[in-house]
């Protein structure tokens, strides 16, 4: 399975679809990535906070893959945020992974009310990147807000925002600032598997009658079909599974075309209601964590 490439705003190319491993257990982890990486995923995501990097790396020296051939994501989680701080995240996640250079180090989270520690931790990571430590930079769960106040403060656009986007969370606003500055939206979550919406209202997306309708016209699966809305309005996804059916049927969403109409309809059951944290309330108090050394 060729997956194809996307070019960051930095001329690094990403594959358009990659392997998540966000709540994947470390005893999980490792079988996970082998057969994800089997299936032919050859982009891996990851962060300090899932605490299984380390396992990722044993998956990726066993996949007998050369180096080249694959692109390593890693998050730097708030609790090592500041110039410093960030640089020793660095070493604690390329040492876990067992790599030299990381293809794609992210700050996880802004941390609004201590900016400035969100401001030193990417100047941190423009450090890494001009030192060829890593290949490209950027943030995850950013908004609007977050990135001017980054970018007036700082000189390397984020290449990406990986940040929560499925058809019941489209966050139309923030992917066209994304846009608009040329970094690539990432979706996390790209089927909808969050399921903890505050008010109850919705169930799960895979039983949509929308989008069932549509996965019945083409002969696909409700996973398939929102992968493939994700993907032909210009956003790279990270589907997650630990079954090996799924892990299969996940990149297996580039023959296909979902007509404008059909875009459309899903554009159309965005709730405006967010199944993650909120950005603006995350604080070290409530969110942080330990790191462990490498």
């Amino acid at each position: 399975m060729n997956v194809p490439l996307l070019e960051l705003n930095n001329g690094v190319e990403i594959p358009a679809l990659g392997f998540g491993v966000f709540q994947t257990p470390p005893d999980e982890t490792v079988a996970a990535v082998e057969t994800a990486l089997a299936a032919g995923y050859r982009h891996i995501d990851t962060a300090a906070a899932y605490l299984n990097e380390r396992e990722v790396g044993v998956a990726i020296r066993r996949s007998g893959l050369d180096r080249s051939e694959l692109f390593v994501e890693t998050k730097v989680w708030i609790t090592d945020y500041g110039y410093d701080e960030t640089l020793h995240a660095f070493d604690k996640s390329a040492g876990k992974l067992g790599v030299d250079r990381i293809d794609l180090l992210i700050l996880h989270q802004a941390l609004p009310g201590e900016f400035e520690l969100t401001i030193g931790a990417y100047q941190a990571l423009e450090t890494l990147l001009a030192d060829g430590r890593v290949r490209a930079i950027g943030v995850s769960n950013f908004m609007p807000g977050h990135l001017d106040r980054l970018m007036a403060a700082t000189s390397v656009v984020p290449a990406v925002n990986q940040i929560e986007v499925h058809p019941y969370f489209r966050q139309p606003e923030l992917l066209c600032v994304d846009a608009e500055n040329g970094i690539l939206s990432q979706a996390w979550s790209p089927i909808g598997g969050i399921t903890f919406y505050r008010d109850g209202a919705r169930g799960s997306t895979l039983e949509d009658p929308v989008i069932t309708e549509i996965a019945g016209a083409h002969g696909r699966t409700p996973a398939q079909v929102m992968l493939r809305w994700h993907l032909q309005q210009g956003r790279q996804v990270i589907p997650k599974s630990v079954t090996p059916s799924r892990i299969a049927e996940n990149i297996d969403v580039f023959d296909f075309d979902l007509t404008a109409d059909q875009l459309a309809a899903i554009d159309a059951l965005d709730t405006g209601v967010r199944g993650g944290p909120e950005p603006e309330q995350i604080t070290r108090e409530t969110f942080g964590r330990r790191i462990p050394e490498a």
